[in-house]
């Protein structure tokens, strides 16, 4: 089983468990140790891994991290847990704070079993960043946060390598953080120097708050252009893929147009309708794989028949499904956070061709 597929496998336990993990023993057995196992380390081992490692630490003797990573008989990773409900944000990992100063270990995660931060010593020698170089949520999966998560597997890790990143990743996600926050609300500063560019008159009071508006609009305008581009190029390039067909060819079964002018196909369902033909088209030519969209929900079919349906998602503000047919067209209803959650219930969906005998390309 590839990384990713390991990390996805975690998600779909992470969602089923959640409702039951109501201390940090629990999250530690049901979350934290299948992580570490994920990459790649053996937490039968306690050569490998340590739990209730103890160092003494000036005058507080006896003090334990959960756990530490040993990497050639030396710890190259400590790791605080709290129990799944808590809030990072609030809580203090003072004991790795601690540890960190004195101990040859580099790196540092603080979790609570969905939530990993990881730290390192980027701002001073041997004293642990106060901000995170990493952030890896186990319900939000990122496939670029994936990569970068994969460098702490066993096989792959190297301390030079994830130290030359490091840097860059928490810088960039610094800039991402204010840029986010200036696109919401942009501040006075942001404002001028927009002003500056586009405005040659007097920057009065009354100037500024109009150019704040004015801003939050073309902000709102350009990212939503921008999604409105990428779906188009992601259509054509569909479309290039297909093969071309002379005029005696059977027709081939394309996605067919909303049956009403009130059905709109949202970005969000085109989205996870690539994500499912990404699954399928292993199994099936892609060809074969529609879209039908509906008022309220949109559906992915085979052969362009609704006798031939896969999935369906039903999408609103508060909540998001996913519903598999499996034999008999019993459904099977999924609540899911993000649109790579999809990705959890592959099998299921992969399953589905074989109820309608399709077993391989």
């Amino acid at each position: 089983m590839d990384f990713i597929d390991k990390i996805r496998a975690l998600n779909a336990t992470a969602q089923r468990q959640l409702p039951n993990l109501q201390t940090e023993e629990a999250t530690k057995h049901a979350l934290v140790l299948p992580f570490l196992a994920a990459l790649g380390y053996d937490v039968f081992d306690p050569t490998e891994v340590v739990p209730e490692f103890t160092t003494d630490v000036g005058t507080k003797k006896g003090e334990k991290v959960d756990y530490a990573i040993f990497r050639d008989g030396t710890p190259a990773i400590l790791i605080e847990c709290k129990w799944s409900g808590a809030d990072l944000d609030t809580e203090h990992a003072s004991q790795l704070f601690r540890y960190f100063t004195v101990t040859k270990a580099r790196f540092a995660i603080l979790t609570n079993g969905l939530l990993y931060r990881f730290f390192t010593d980027l701002d001073e020698t041997n004293k642990m960043d106060q901000k995170p170089f990493l952030e890896f949520n186990l319900l939000d999966i990122r496939e670029p946060l994936v990569d970068e998560l994969r460098k702490f597997t066993k096989s792959t890790f190297d301390l030079d390598t994830i130290l030359a990143t490091a840097s860059e990743l928490k810088y960039t996600k610094e800039v991402r953080r204010i840029l986010n926050e200036e696109f919401q609300a942009p501040s006075q500063e942001f404002v001028r120097f927009l002003v500056a560019r586009v405005y040659s008159g007097n920057k009065t009071q009354a100037v500024l708050a109009q150019f704040t508006d004015i801003v939050r609009r073309a902000v709102n305008q350009l990212v939503s252009d921008r999604i409105s581009d990428r779906l188009k190029q992601a259509l054509a390039d569909e479309t290039s893929d297909l093969p071309l067909r002379s005029d005696t060819d059977p027709p081939a079964a394309e996605v067919p147009p909303p049956s009403s002018k009130d059905v709109v196909t949202t970005p969000e369902e085109w989205e996870a309708f690539y994500i499912v033909k990404a699954i399928l088209r292993q199994r099936v030519d892609q060809s074969r794989i529609c879209l039908r969209d509906a008022l309220s929900y949109c559906s992915v079919i085979l052969d362009d028949s609704n006798r031939k349906p896969i999935c369906r998602f039903k999408f609103t503000e508060r909540r998001k499904q996913l519903v598999v047919f499996g034999a008999n067209k019993v459904e099977q209803w999924h609540d899911i956070i993000g649109l790579d959650d999809i990705y959890a219930h592959a099998d299921e969906i992969l399953g589905v061709l074989t109820v309608y005998g399709v077993t391989s390309l």
